[in-house]
């Protein structure tokens, strides 16, 4: 791991994102860029490095935000906390989700650290539309945080699965996140009135997956919930586990929605940090 890209609005969310990247950047010698996107009504394509076509004298109140938001950069460039990595900042003007998924694809990132929020009622739609966009969208894994995390803590991975449709790819970077937190692999697969199967047959399916991947330190359960999405939230609260895994998809029609749903219900009602990774890269 040698690149980190963290989206950075000065929120207490992306603070936390920033401080777990900082450990990540120590500990492995990596980079960290933050990006701050400044939302405007009409341009989505000016960046304020590298691309000129756009003055932003014609827009005062758009120049005068640039300004404030390269002082508070400037500012975090100089804190002695991240004094012992390489932390650099991108100020671009333009669509959060579209940036942010272009700065990943075309800066070769190795994962992205995003603060968030969480949400409920009408607002989750948006919210998590947008995360969802974001995770189903960019090449590298995310790794999304609301509070406060400590690598220390991360002692306990949850992965959840049916063990269909994996890729050895996605295998491969999820053995990396388990090596770089030296952590457990807790395999569940969440049980459901909708798709019940017998736990017997499911725990033997797991160990023959965990086998072929040539998983190490992992343990196998099966957690009876109404739903997989909430099941899986539970099961994390119930072992205090440090991360939840998750893969999604670009696909699209029906699988697309039921990948992206529990993707996107976990990432805003987990309390604890979420990685996750697209199943098809």
């Amino acid at each position: 791991m040698k690149k980190i890209l963290v989206p950075y609005d000065f929120s207490e969310q992306s603070v936390y994102a920033l401080h777990l990247s900082a450990q990540f950047a120590e500990e492995f010698d990596c980079s960290v860029t933050l990006m701050n996107v400044i939302e405007h009504p009409t341009v989505d394509s000016f960046k304020t490095m590298g691309v000129s076509d756009y003055d932003p004298l014609e827009n005062v109140y758009i120049m005068k935000l640039i300004e404030q938001v390269k002082t508070k950069m400037g500012e975090l460039m100089e804190n002695p906390e991240y004094s012992s990595f390489e932390l650099m900042y991108k100020i671009v003007l333009g669509n959060p989700v579209n940036e942010i998924a272009s700065e990943v694809n075309d800066g070769e990132y190795d994962l992205l650290v995003m603060g968030t929020k969480g949400s409920s009622g009408l607002d989750e739609f948006f919210v998590g539309s947008n995360a969802e966009k974001i995770v189903r969208t960019v090449k590298c894994p995310v790794i999304s945080v609301k509070e406060e995390v400590d690598t220390e803590d991360i002692d306990e991975i949850v992965f959840a699965t049916d063990m269909n449709k994996t890729s050895a790819h996605f295998m491969e970077q999820l053995k990396v996140v388990q090596h770089a937190f030296g952590a457990e692999l807790r395999i569940v697969k969440i049980n459901t009135p909708a798709n019940f199967s017998d736990t017997h047959s499911d725990i033997i399916r797991m160990k023959k997956f965990a086998e072929s991947h040539d998983l190490e330190d992992f343990s196998c359960e099966v957690y009876n919930y109404m739903t997989e999405e909430e099941g899986i939230v539970m099961y994390a609260e119930d072992i205090d586990a440090g991360l939840i895994a998750l893969g999604t998809s670009q696909r699209t029609g029906l699988n697309h929605l039921l990948n992206a749903s529990i993707a996107e219900d976990v990432v805003n009602h987990a309390k604890r940090p979420v990685w996750t990774f697209n199943l098809d890269a």
